[in-house]
């Protein structure tokens, strides 16, 4: 079956060139003009990645995206946001939001559909395990559940993660104790060449799990900041 794409923009002309690109690459795609005609498609249908514009009126992107991940229907479904090279806040609120990825207009379709192999790949392969991995993973006090991308920490109830925030996790988990450079979390999570991707994606999800997992995020007990390298998971 193919996977079936939505795309979500008012601009008529951003949809149709986004549409010709997706179909040329064999993938079904849906389109949308607005958030209001959005949220009725994906009540009717199951996708498997969605694009969203944020610069939309009524409701923008970013409104959409965090209203998605309030629903635990969506929590796992990859977002890639579309945003203009003269918004970089919106970069960083689409993230924030739940987004996993981001693409910057113009649209380079080349990128653009680089970045979406990567997020459908990514989400082919399952929960993100690798198929010689176990589904859970433990690393000290955190237990890391793929099948329902939740962790616990000891004592506490289980915490739901997005599609990129478990796949994050989970390679630090793999990694505990190893200083991990952004530019390694971007290769081996989000799948960029080397020496490219923003280190916005790695530092806004890492700030993500710590609202998550810490108890105090200015002292967090988990994810370490190694001062000069990147992160590590400490557990």
């Amino acid at each position: 079956m193919r996977p079936c794409v939505l795309t979500v923009d008012d601009d008529l002309h951003m949809r149709t060139m986004l549409t010709d690109a997706l179909t040329s690459e064999g993938y079904e795609v849906e389109q949308a003009s607005s958030a209001k005609i959005a949220l009725a498609l994906v009540e009717r249908r199951k996708h498997d990645l969605i694009i969203l514009d944020v610069g939309m009126p009524e409701m923008d992107g970013v409104t959409l995206c965090r209203r998605l991940r309030q629903d635990p229907r969506f929590t796992s479904t990859p977002i890639l946001f579309l945003t203009a090279y003269s918004q970089p806040d919106d970069i960083i609120r689409g993230l924030d939001a739940g987004g996993d990825d981001y693409t910057l207009k113009p649209i380079e379709l080349p990128v653009f559909l680089a970045r979406v192999r990567a997020l459908l790949r990514r989400r082919a392969y399952g929960h993100g395990a690798a198929d010689d991995s176990s589904a859970v993973l433990q690393v000290r006090r955190l237990t890391l559940n793929s099948d329902t991308y939740q962790v616990m920490v000891e004592g506490r109830s289980p915490i739901q993660l997005t599609a990129t925030e478990h796949r994050l996790l989970r390679y630090m988990m793999e990694n505990a104790q190893q200083p991990l450079s952004p530019q390694r979390l971007l290769e081996a999570v989000w799948e960029y060449p080397p020496y490219t991707g923003d280190p916005d994606l790695v530092r806004v999800h890492v700030r993500n799990l710590r609202s998550k997992l810490e108890s105090d995020t200015r002292q967090p007990e988990f994810i370490q900041t190694v001062h000069g390298v990147g992160y590590t998971l400490t557990g």
